[in-house]
C-alpha cells in the first residue's frame, strides 16, 4: 500500500481535526471529539466536528478543562446528529476536563485502566467508563435527557469492534508519522486493534486476513492477529492504506472485472482472480 498518498486522504479522514494542532492535549482532546463522531457520512459529521472546534476556541484541551453546565449549555444547545444531542456531547466534554483536571491528561486516564484490566478492551471499557462518571441530574435538568449516548461512549463496552475508540488509540499511540500522532508513550503500538469498519472487513475478507464476516471485536482480532504476522511490533500500520483503498473506491463493495484488473493488490488478493475469471467467461 505504498502508493496510498496519505498526505491527500487526510482530507477525506476525521484525523484532519486533530491535525488542526501542535500541542499534545489538544491534539488529544480534538482527536477523542472527532474518532466518537464519525459515524455516518462524511459530509455530516465533519461539519459538526469542525463547528463544535470553532466554538471551543484555539485551544480545545483549555476548553474543557474550564467547562461546567453552564457552559456546555450554551455550547451544545440545539445540538443534533443522528443519535446524540447535546447532552451526550456535553458528557464526553465534562469528562474530557474532568480527566484533564485530575489526571493531566487522557493518556494517563487510558493507562490507568489499562495497567488495571490488562486487556485493550478492558481498558476501553475502563476509560470509557471514566469519561461517563460525571454528575449526571443537574446536566439533566439543565440540557435535558441524554439520547444516543452509549453510541457515543459505550459503557459496558460489549462484544462491538469498538471501532471509533480502536481509531482514536491508533492515533494517539502509534507513530508519529504523516497520519498518525504517537503522542502517547505509555501504550505500546503492538497492544492496538485494528479499526474495524466495513471497509477494512471487506478489505480483510479479499486479502484472506480473515474468513469472518461480521464486525465484532473478535474478527477485528483476527484481523489484527493476521497483520501482527506481517509487523508484530505494529500491526495496525496498514488500516490507513486498507480503509482507505477501499474508501476511495479503488475496492468497491461490488467487485468488477475491470476494477480488480488494475487493482495493485490482486497478487494478494482471494477475490480478484474469481472476478477476473468469472468476467472473462461471459465474452
Amino acid at each position: 500500500m505504498a502508493s496510498t498518498d496519505q498526505s491527500a486522504r487526510i482530507g477525506f479522514d476525521p484525523v484532519e481535526f486533530p491535525h488542526r494542532y501542535t500541542d499534545p492535549r489538544d491534539v488529544e482532546v480534538s482527536g477523542l471529539l472527532a474518532a466518537a463522531l464519525a459515524y455516518g457520512r462524511a459530509d455530516l459529521f465533519r461539519p459538526k466536528v469542525d463547528a463544535l472546534l470553532k466554538q471551543m476556541g484555539p485551544s480545545p484541551a483549555a476548553f474543557v478543562r474550564a467547562l461546567d453546565v453552564k457552559g456546555a449549555k450554551a455550547l451544545l444547545t440545539g445540538f443534533v446528529y443522528r443519535f446524540n444531542v447535546g447532552t451526550d456531547l456535553a458528557v464526553l466534554l465534562l469528562g474530557m476536563g474532568r480527566a484533564l483536571r485530575e489526571h493531566g491528561g487522557l493518556e494517563a486516564l487510558f493507562v490507568r485502566g489499562f495497567k488495571a484490566a490488562g486487556t485493550l478492551h478492558g481498558a476501553l471499557a475502563a476509560f470509557t467508563a471514566a469519561l461517563r462518571d460525571i454528575p449526571m441530574d443537574a446536566l439533566r435538568k439543565a440540557m435535558g435527557p441524554e439520547r444516543g449516548l452509549h453510541h457515543l461512549l459505550p459503557s459496558p463496552l460489549g462484544p462491538g469492534a469498538a471501532k471509533r475508540l480502536n481509531l482514536y488509540l491508533r492515533w494517539m499511540v502509534r507513530g508519529p508519522d504523516a497520519v498518525d500522532f504517537g503522542i502517547w508513550k505509555q501504550v505500546p503500538a503492538s497492544a492496538l486493534l485494528v479499526p474495524l469498519d466495513t471497509h477494512i472487513g471487506r478489505m480483510a475478507l479479499h486479502l484472506g486476513l480473515t474468513q469472518r464476516t461480521d464486525l465484532t471485536w473478535r474478527t477485528a482480532e483476527e484481523v489484527t492477529a493476521s497483520l501482527r504476522a506481517l509487523d508484530p511490533e505494529d500491526p495496525v500500520r496498514y488500516d490507513f492504506a486498507l480503509c482507505h483503498y477501499g474508501m476511495s473506491g479503488a475496492c468497491p463493495a461490488k467487485t468488477l472485472p475491470q476494477h480488480c484488473e488494475r487493482c495493485s493488490l490482486l497478487p494478494s488478493c482471494k477475490v480478484g482472480p474469481r472476478v477476473i475469471a468469472r468476467g472473462s467467461l461471459q465474452f
